[in-house]
């Protein structure tokens, strides 16, 4: 749901029409949340029309910034309680609970998509290999992957992380880590940068700025690991007066690679 701007001065009061034009809800979406508990019920006016007071709108702000974190209507309820106690830090504390559970779980989700891309591409190439010229056999590619049978396949087979060819010259932006390692590789990073001090923007990626306990071996290890089965990821680790740090840069296809291996800047 896109959140709309609207002005600080609102007048109490608002008809279910006005409401909906500011925050970009629909009308029956107010009164659904309204009947499920996530919206007070609103005054009445004598002809029974609802009424609303700009309270309503920065709720409805809230529960749109939960929704565009991924938060189910359940767990917007549960928000909503300690919403309704007035202070930001309850609701926060929650906000960030829900958003670190979140992240796990995209993170886990980039990993089996990795993998699931890497078996799609593995049955690409199959499909081209042989086409009988009557049924379908075991070297057709239809009814199973004759790679587990063939001795003569690679071992290890790029795993394509953009829609679009790299230009000539450049890298592809592929990992070549095989689809049962990908997982492993990417709880690494996530141990890691739990070291993270602060992320920034830079040209081409993000610098990653680590507390003083990060375990540097590990960090190098990983770099060089990542190096050799993606070799897209331009790596750099500085140790300056701001501390140890590891920068990340990437073709503009990689980018979105980037952050959600090694997170936004902030």
């Amino acid at each position: 749901v896109e959140m709309k701007v609207y002005a600080a001065a609102v007048i109490t009061g608002l008809r279910i029409k006005d409401v909906s034009k500011a925050s970009g809800f629909t009308a029956a979406t107010l009164r659904y949340y309204e009947q499920i508990g996530l919206l007070p019920a609103p005054t009445r006016t004598p002809a029974g029309y609802r009424t609303y007071g700009e309270d309503t709108l920065d709720r409805l702000a809230f529960i749109a910034r939960a929704k565009q974190l991924g938060c189910s209507l359940e767990e917007i309820a549960g928000l909503s309680t300690a919403w309704d106690g007035g202070t930001c830090g309850p609701v926060q504390d929650r906000l960030r609970q829900l958003v670190a559970a979140k992240l796990d779980a995209a993170h886990a989700q980039i990993g089996n998509l990795m993998t699931f891309a890497g078996e799609l591409q593995m049955a690409a190439a199959a499909l081209e290999r042989h086409r009988p010229d009557g049924a379908c056999d075991a070297a057709c590619g239809c009814l199973s992957d004759p790679a587990h049978s063939d001795a003569t396949a690679p071992a290890v087979r790029a795993v394509s992380l953009s829609a679009k060819p790299a230009p000539t010259g450049e890298p592809a932006i592929a990992c070549t880590l095989s689809a049962e390692s990908v997982n492993g590789r990417i709880d690494d990073w996530r141990q890691l940068l739990t070291h993270t001090a602060r992320r920034e923007p830079i040209d081409g990626g993000v610098r990653t700025v680590f507390t003083a306990d990060v375990p540097t071996s590990e960090l190098m290890r990983l770099v060089a690991a990542e190096q050799d089965c993606c070799q897209f990821f331009r790596f750099t680790i500085t140790v300056d007066s701001r501390g140890i740090a590891l920068e990340v840069r990437a073709p503009a296809d990689a980018l979105p690679v980037v952050t959600s291996m090694f997170g936004a800047p902030s």
